[in-house]
């Protein structure tokens, strides 16, 4: 049997302590500088000592080994062991076993517990979710999707239509249990858990996202009744002090997940990583992960399609989950919020009666250079919050179609983007550009842009229709004995690969891409 050391941990940073299962800092005592500089020897050595003496490789250490690696231990050019990952142990997991231990009625009492909120159910939380979807005064307390409105009377969030959901779309949800019966059509079942060190802010404001995919279980086999619900939390950097290297354990402990092939003990770590916390760093599961925290950071994301009626829209929404203390009794809710990333369609068109339509533009223009980059991995964009819309419609109108609002006609607005490609020597054309801006949202990367060309012999890889992970029965893959959720070509060919390259280039001590400080290291965020 296996031999994990142990370790103490707070749950939440003014808690009692808790005895939990170390996933092993063997090595990470002296790991080489990083790009920022920082030696990362100043950070405590395991707090057990458990490397004391350990001729051998720990069972989830984080020295190089042949386990890193099939032929044996990468090497530099000075003979240094160099770490090398597994892209589906340690970045992307959708193993059946793995995943069934992270129920959705689990992580929300979670996030009721650490909140320390009493007299709320994860069932009183999950109905008040999905009450912001129905007009008011819906069900209970809590936002509606109608709480602002424009001077037609059509519900807006940000200045923006928002459009309302009511049953039998995802608002009936506010009055059904998706914990009673596990195979009842209101049920969710965890389908993924991704790791996103690559959105981490190159100033080490967070150590990344980290993630739980869910899919509605009608929608293994029913395809207008669909929705998967992703929980990102931003992990707080316990090491602030030492920027992003700060979190080199965190993202060491996920590595080593890699040369680990006993599927349980994975578990048990992965277990451990996001319920009850890893070393000094917190339980990935905590409610001031997903929005409530200084940074704003964290969010909890959907994709909507349970629309059994005519005509449907495939609509990406986002959330942040809120502690609030409107009287005696503190509670949590789900609040509506903008769509990072996201802006609104219309705002690329000259002729658009919006106010903020020519601030939009004015700032574009300032984020073709990036948009303009040579390969998949450089593309990224960054938009003021003012100009984001808090639905991304995949389906059923044009609304973040950017291209046809950008439209076809000679205009302004496309000179300007033809000379700032023509100031960068780039041979794209302002469609392009544009293209590549839809690509950046919820929409754009899961459908509108998904295996369209996007200038500069560049394809946007593809998604799995409306998804980059499926729940459905018909796309279950059987691997290595297991069976496992099917994840998106764009996510096997191209963003894995990335990130992968990423995380090992930061774990090996090179330097990371340069970015702006409150930037994610990888350049696209959201996906």
């Amino acid at each position: 049997m296996k031999s994990i050391p142990l370790f103490w941990h707070s749950v939440g940073r003014n808690s009692a302590p808790l005895v939990l299962l170390s996933l092993s800092a063997c090595g990470s005592e002296a790991q080489p500088n990083g790009s920022n500089g920082a030696n990362v020897a100043s950070i405590a050595p395991d707090p057990q000592g458990s490397c004391a003496g350990n001729t051998g490789a720990s069972a989830l250490g984080a020295e190089a080994d042949a386990g890193r690696n099939p032929d044996g231990p990468a090497v530099d050019g000075a003979g240094a062991p160099q770490i090398r990952i597994d892209a589906r142990r340690s970045l992307a997991i959708t193993e059946q076993p793995i995943v069934s231990h992270f129920s959705l009625e689990r992580v929300l009492r979670q996030l009721i517990t650490t909140a320390g909120v009493s007299e709320l159910t994860p069932l009183a939380l999950f109905q008040q979710w999905w009450d912001t979807q129905n007009p008011k005064p819906g069900i209970g307390p809590g936002p509606h999707c109608d709480d602002t409105v424009d001077v037609a009377g059509m519900p807006t969030l940000n200045g923006y239509p928002y459009t309302c959901r009511p049953a039998p779309a995802e608002g009936g949800q506010a009055t059904c249990d998706p914990f009673t019966d596990p195979e009842s059509t209101c049920s969710y079942i965890p389908i993924g858990l991704f790791m996103r060190f690559d959105a981490a802010p190159a100033n080490g404001g967070n150590c990344g996202e980290y993630r739980i995919v869910y899919a509605k279980q009608s929608g293994r086999a029913v395809s207008s009744d669909r929705n998967l619900l992703i929980f990102e939390a931003a992990l707080a950097n316990p090491h602030p002090e030492l920027g992003i290297q700060g979190c080199r354990r965190f993202v060491t402990a996920w590595a080593d997940l890699s040369k680990e092939s006993d599927i349980a003990v994975r578990t048990s770590v992965l277990e451990a990583i996001y319920f009850q916390g890893y070393q000094e760093f917190d339980p990935v599961v905590q409610w001031s992960n997903f929005g409530d925290n200084a940074a704003g950071a964290g969010q909890v994301r959907t994709n909507q399609f349970v629309q059994p009626e005519t005509a449907r829209a495939w609509s990406l929404r986002e959330f942040k989950i809120k502690k609030e203390c409107p009287g005696a009794n503190c509670t949590l809710r789900f609040i509506p919020v903008t769509d990072k990333v996201n802006p609104f369609g219309p705002l690329f068109d000259s002729a658009s009666p919006y106010p903020t339509s020519a601030a939009f533009r004015s700032e574009f223009l300032t984020k073709i250079e990036r948009l303009a980059a040579p390969a998949l991995d450089g593309i990224g964009m960054r938009t003021s919050d003012v100009f984001n819309s808090a639905q991304s419609q995949a389906s059923g109108s044009t609304e973040t179609n950017y291209l046809v609002n950008f439209g076809t006609e000679s205009t302004e607005f496309r000179g300007q983007i033809q000379e700032r490609l023509a100031t960068l020597g780039s041979s794209l054309l302002p469609e392009d550009i544009v293209m590549r801006a839809q690509a950046m949202s919820c929409a754009g990367c899961h459908r509108l842009s998904s295996g369209k060309p996007i200038g500069g012999d560049l394809t946007w890889p593809a998604s799995i229709g409306f998804t980059h992970i499926s729940e459905r029965d018909s796309d279950l893959e059987f691997v290595d004995g297991v069976t496992r959720y099917r994840i998106s070509a764009a996510l096997i060919d191209a963003f894995l690969p990335a990130r992968k390259q990423l995380v090992e280039n930061y774990l090996n001590g090179l330097p990371l891409p340069p970015r702006a400080a409150a930037d994610s290291i990888g350049a696209n965020r959201t996906h």
